[in-house]
């Protein structure tokens, strides 16, 4: 077992600040993993009858798992959108919202209830999924007005899988706990691709019985989960982790760029990169399309800016210097400026050709 980073604050934080404590527990395959017994300790309201639930098979039908409980999920957007209809080919009974009502539909169509708030979601559902863009996003779902946390009580549980920094996602737990239900922080590692094929990895903090009890539902989504603590360390971990895919791709770019101009072929560059000891499937995976300069949106650049500023945020917040991560945050902001913010991550290749067509000037 390995020890997270304590916290060390002794001052008020900003909002990019994060909460670092507890410890941290090693991650379970799915095919060992127990399935807990999935009832509220306090008020229970619902239970997870579950035989073979598995990431593996997310169209598995009601006949093979029993899923009795009501599941919510707000925010159907890249991510959001496959992640319900994963719920719903496992046989969840699933009720949804989405500030668009039209992103919906599919899901309608698929057999999704729908509601007109987050908080009639909350009301009608025993646990509420929640999957936005931003922190300012996920607080005004959860904490406005007609918000998921004004429809809570004793005995539901509302898991937030969006990306945040820790002190949003305390904010959130608070007001999700002042209503007596329980919270659970859940980002999530994955883009559009493995959350459509329920592959994705929760990097979850909180309530550990509420956990214990949506792992089942995880595991739907996902092919790996880990029960990082008390709440922040999860947004902590996704924050890290992006932090480093995010100047992975700046240098990938870099590296794409410098072969081309000293007469290399870039394709090869990248069979040659994902057949060494620095492979990753991202490579492989963005490489090609970015040699032809197309960046269909898997993870939106806008969002990889957002969390390198919060990885920043996080940074300083522990006095801990991160100049790689600074420097590929301001090649994004650039990017942006490009009007580049709805596009893949991997378009950021696009502000290192700016930057070399003004050199060349």
């Amino acid at each position: 077992m390995s020890s997270l980073v304590r916290s060390n604050y002794s001052r008020q934080l900003s909002s990019t600040a994060m909460a670092m404590c507890s410890s941290f527990c090693p991650q379970i395959p799915n095919q060992s993993r127990a399935r807990p017994s999935c009832s509220f300790p306090k008020k229970p309201l619902y239970a997870f009858s579950v035989k073979a639930l598995s990431s593996q098979t997310p169209n598995a039908s009601v006949k093979d798992n029993e899923l009795s409980a009501r599941i919510g999920f707000l925010g159907l957007g890249i991510m959001g959108s496959p992640m319900a209809q994963n719920l719903l080919k496992a046989g969840c009974d699933v009720t949804i919202w989405n500030r668009t009502k039209s992103k919906c539909d599919p899901l309608i169509s698929l057999g999704a209830k729908y509601k007109s708030t987050p908080q009639e979601v909350a009301i009608s559902c025993d646990v509420t999924f929640a999957m936005l863009a931003d922190p300012e996003s996920a607080v005004e779902v959860a904490c406005g007005k007609h918000g998921a946390a004004s429809g809570m009580s004793s005995g539901k549980g509302y898991v937030d899988v969006s990306t945040v920094d820790g002190a949003t996602s305390k904010v959130i737990s608070g007001h999700i706990k002042a209503a007596g239900a329980s919270f659970l922080e859940a980002p999530v590692s994955g883009s559009k691709k493995p959350a459509e094929d329920g592959q994705l990895i929760f990097l979850t903090a909180g309530d550990k019985s509420l956990y214990e009890m949506v792992a089942p539902l995880l595991d739907i989504m996902g092919k790996s989960r880990f029960y990082l603590g008390d709440v922040g360390n999860g947004a902590a971990m996704k924050l890290v982790v992006n932090m480093i895919m995010g100047s992975m791709m700046a240098s990938f770019s870099e590296g794409l760029l410098l072969s081309e101009k000293v007469g290399l072929d870039p394709s090869v560059l990248v069979e040659v990169v994902s057949q060494g000891a620095i492979s990753a499937p991202m490579y492989s995976t963005k490489g090609p399309s970015m040699i032809q300069s197309l960046y269909p949106p898997a993870f939106p650049l806008k969002h990889q800016q957002k969390d390198l500023r919060l990885a920043l945020g996080l940074a300083e917040s522990v006095s801990q210097s991160i100049p790689i991560a600074a420097a590929a945050n301001e090649l994004y902001k650039v990017a942006k400026s490009h009007g580049l913010s709805d596009h893949d991550f991997s378009a950021v290749i696009e502000a290192l050709k700016a930057k070399s067509q003004n050199s060349a000037k």
